[in-house]
């Protein structure tokens, strides 16, 4: 009996591994994190302009090192009040500092929109995957959430900005809405469910 392909993840927050591994969790493939196979090693300057151009990079420097597919992914935060709608972007894991940890990331967002009214407060997160196949095919997908920057932090799930960011049509943030609903609302999410066609699709073509 022939082994499932693998994918292997190009990340290293298990949270936000666990959150893929759940969405994918129906193809018929290992989905693998970079950690599972020893690689931790592999650390990547993300110094790319945009959230496409990190993902690639970040996509190419593990596909060199393993048999399967590889996906990466970056993502941001897009503010419409902070820098005509580009900040935080592509600095938001590092918005606070290099060093910075999501809590510090929240509180300098918060301070940044302090005084401004919920109206002026709406973000989009939006997220775009790399997927590199076995032959070195690069494929890319996106997807977007739209939602409003809270005046406070609320709830105890998710990560990142996940406290902060009410999800459009709701009434909570990520952090109370809980995983069943992040993993199909989320830019994740819906960027995931797109590569997830697109993998079928190539497992279907053998």
């Amino acid at each position: 009996m022939m082994r499932p392909r693998e994918l292997v993840l190009s990340t290293d927050n298990i949270h936000k591994a666990k959150e893929i591994q759940d969405i994918l969790k129906e193809l018929p493939i290992d989905v693998l994190s970079k950690k599972d196979l020893g690689i931790e090693d592999l650390h990547i300057t993300e110094d790319g302009q945009t959230l496409e151009e990190n993902a690639i990079k970040k996509a190419r420097a593990l596909a060199g090192r393993v048999d399967g597919m590889v996906m990466a992914d970056d993502s941001g935060l897009f503010v419409d009040y902070l820098d005509g709608g580009n900040a935080p972007g592509i600095h938001s894991a590092r918005y606070a500092g290099p060093d910075a940890t999501d809590e510090d990331n929240n509180d300098k967002l918060l301070r940044e929109l302090k005084g401004v009214p919920l109206e002026q407060r709406g973000a989009r997160f939006r997220a775009v995957i790399a997927l590199i196949l076995e032959d070195g095919e690069v494929l890319t997908v996106d997807g977007e959430c739209s939602g409003t920057i809270g005046f406070e932090p609320r709830g105890d799930g998710g990560f990142g900005y996940d406290p902060i960011f009410i999800v459009d049509g709701y009434d909570k943030t990520f952090a109370e809405l809980g995983d069943d609903i992040k993993n199909t609302r989320s830019h994740r999410a819906r960027a995931l469910n797109r590569l997830k066609d697109a993998i079928d699709n190539i497992i279907k073509d053998g």
